[in-house]
């Protein structure tokens, strides 16, 4: 007992260092803030992006081509059908104009002019008119065929249809929805794969400064190699629980502020287990990704010497990160299936399927087999990752990974 505390002990020191080494510098800042960073350039872009559309859209019109005497129903049946439309699905707008002598001439010229920029053209008696449209103007074609039925209607019943008073009642559900504990599931595996491919690969270049200088030859002397891998795996893991922490903290500062019908949307993403469960799993699964993933590539980064070496490792660790993501996303789509079993059995795709699991079903025994299976490979992944760096980089004494010596020996 003794032995297993002085080992925890050690371990626990190098997971302080690493921790207190990592946190203490500015760069640490520069990283907190990262997603600023990015959500800035994204913000740029995106408000770029808004400009030319808006002003794109600011010229897009429907064209009706009918005689005057239709001109005042068709624009007060478009006015009443838009009613239904949320601002940022409503058709473009409106443009009527007097018929030629070649109707059909002129609503094809209508997509030449450099005035505006038309969507569709309706031309022709409302009850077999002719539609043109443009190559994304599908839906502009079927709103005019509307129009134009609910115009001709409007014309049969006296000029206006009759307008009704509906009583409408919103309900709450007293069970989550299929789609909502679908949409509860893609989120939480989106949310655990963002996170641990923004937080993770941090963990490929822990040793490779202590490598070089020879502090891991010091410590693999005074402490198990096994309790250094894990110790450092903790203390990079401490820095993603602070990270995490603090970014959680501002966005429910942020969601406390949201309208209301941004809350009820959000309402609706209602996990199978309950929400206070459902973040309990959530942090669980979270963890045991991170020290899955980061084990692994502890294991892989030891063997690496120099940056350029790393960053060549960056590419396969991204690969493998969105595999297990695509993995999990099809296996939270299909509860049940084969690929679901696989997603939730394979180490590394095991706790983003079984947190969708929990968004999508309510038993909570296979979340406890799930923990313990996952905690298992940490172990097994630390466990290999030392006796490699031990076999291949201490006891041969070279600071080649081990596939460039074992190249060497085939030649």
């Amino acid at each position: 007992m003794s032995r297993f505390r002085r080992t925890l002990r050690q371990t626990f020191t190098i997971a302080r260092r690493d921790f207190i080494a990592t946190v203490f510098t500015p760069i640490f800042l520069l990283f907190l803030f990262a997603p600023v960073i990015m959500g800035s350039f994204g913000a740029i872009g995106g408000l770029g992006a808004a400009s030319v559309s808006g002003g794109a859209q600011d010229k897009t019109r429907i064209i009706a081509i009918v005689p005057a005497a239709i001109t005042r129903p068709i624009a007060e049946a478009d006015t009443r059908l838009r009613g239904v439309f949320r601002d940022d699905e409503a058709p473009p707008g409106l443009t009527t104009t007097a018929p030629s002598a070649d109707p059909a001439a002129q609503a094809r010229a209508a997509f030449e002019t450099k005035d505006i920029d038309a969507s569709a053209v309706l031309y022709g008696p409302l009850d077999a008119p002719q539609i043109l449209y443009g190559p994304r103007g599908q839906r502009s074609a079927d709103y005019l065929g509307m129009l134009a039925q609910t115009t001709l209607a409007a014309q049969k019943l006296g000029g206006t249809l009759p307008r009704i008073t509906a009583t409408k009642t919103q309900i709450t559900r007293a069970t989550t929805s299929v789609g909502g504990q679908h949409q509860s599931a893609f989120f939480a595996v989106f949310g655990i794969f963002f996170l641990t491919l923004f937080l993770s690969g941090q963990v490929v270049g822990t040793m490779a400064e202590e490598r070089n200088n020879k502090v891991i030859e010091v410590l693999a002397a005074a402490v198990p190699l096994e309790s250094v891998f894990f110790g450092k795996l903790i203390g990079m893991f401490g820095v993603a629980v602070l990270f995490v922490a603090f970014w959680g903290t501002v966005v429910t500062q942020i969601t406390s502020l949201m309208p209301a019908a941004a809350a009820v949307a959000l309402g609706d993403l209602t996990p199978a287990v309950g929400a206070p469960m459902f973040a309990l799993l959530f942090a669980a699964y979270f963890s045991m990704a991170y020290l899955l993933l980061g084990s692994v590539f502890l294991g892989v980064g030891a063997q690496a010497t120099t940056m350029r070496e790393i960053q060549m490792l960056s590419l396969p660790i991204t690969i493998l990160q969105v595999a297990m993501f695509g993995l999990s996303s099809a296996a939270v789509s299909h509860p049940g299936s084969w690929i679901a079993t696989a997603a939730e059995l394979f180490p590394l795709s095991s706790p983003f399927a079984m947190a969708g699991r929990a968004a999508n079903s309510p038993e909570l025994w296979p979340h406890v087999a799930a923990l313990a299976w996952q905690a298992l490979w940490v172990t097994i992944f630390i466990s290999v990752g030392a006796r490699l760096f031990r076999r291949g980089v201490l006891q041969s004494g070279s600071a080649r990974p081990f596939w460039r010596r074992k190249a060497k020996a085939v030649a």
